[in-house]
């Protein structure tokens, strides 16, 4: 039974160690034979620094889990954006009448994605706009923008990739979004304001209040 206990106490660790950092000490257990957790330490100049360094590491821990438990990705860069608004204009182009402009008013929303990415980098919007909706019209749906250079590339060759399951849910929160905001502006445009019902009411009494002439007999 005392060997039992010794044996759990922890005698599988290779290196007890502490070290210091800053006025802090901190205790690290490493080179264990069966390690079942871990501890990550996260250092920063400042506190915003190391705000940001935590957040980031967040968001990749997040992409990981994301990864793993829907494992599909889409082309990134804003591959996937132009690629859909591709779609829904050549859609629409076999639509008669006003029934094609919401497939234009969504295209050019997810044009927004590769516009912006182009507008971080410095280089002309419309020209390379211009040219990512080329390519994908003649040479395939993967091309997007290179953030660092803002050009058009091939995401499949270049390696940047997105999660399916977080594009698309970001498109149905979007498109959600939307209806929801119609649906409130159809409400609203059918109730009177409030203002003008005060406009109204202050009307009536400053009529009741004038004196009224005399009615000859």
């Amino acid at each position: 039974k005392q060997w039992y206990q010794r044996r759990v106490r922890g005698t599988e660790c290779g290196l007890f160690e502490i070290k210091k950092f800053g006025d802090e000490y901190f205790t690290f257990l490493t080179k264990c034979k069966n390690p079942k957790a871990c501890t990550i330490l996260l250092r920063g100049a400042s506190k915003d620094v190391l705000m940001e360094v935590e957040r980031n590491l967040q968001d990749a821990m997040n992409v990981a889990r994301n990864v793993m438990m829907d494992p599909y990705l889409v082309p990134g860069g804003g591959a996937v954006e132009a690629a859909i608004a591709h779609r829904l204009i050549e859609k629409s182009k076999a639509i008669q009448g006003v029934g094609q402009w919401p497939y234009r008013a969504l295209a050019e929303a997810l044009k927004i994605i590769p516009k912006t990415l182009m507008q971080n980098c410095g280089v002309n919007t419309i020209r390379t706009m211009t040219n990512l909706t080329a390519k994908h019209a003649t040479s395939g749906s993967t091309w997007g923008v290179d953030g660092e250079t803002g050009n058009i590339v091939d995401m499949e060759e270049f390696g940047v990739w997105d999660t399916l399951q977080v594009k698309s849910q970001v498109l149905k929160t979007a498109i959600e979004t939307a209806i929801l905001l119609l649906r409130i502006d159809d409400i609203v445009s059918g109730v009177k304001k409030q203002s003008d019902i005060e406009a109204e009411k202050m009307a009536g009494k400053f009529q009741s209040q004038q004196p009224q002439e005399p009615q000859e007999e």
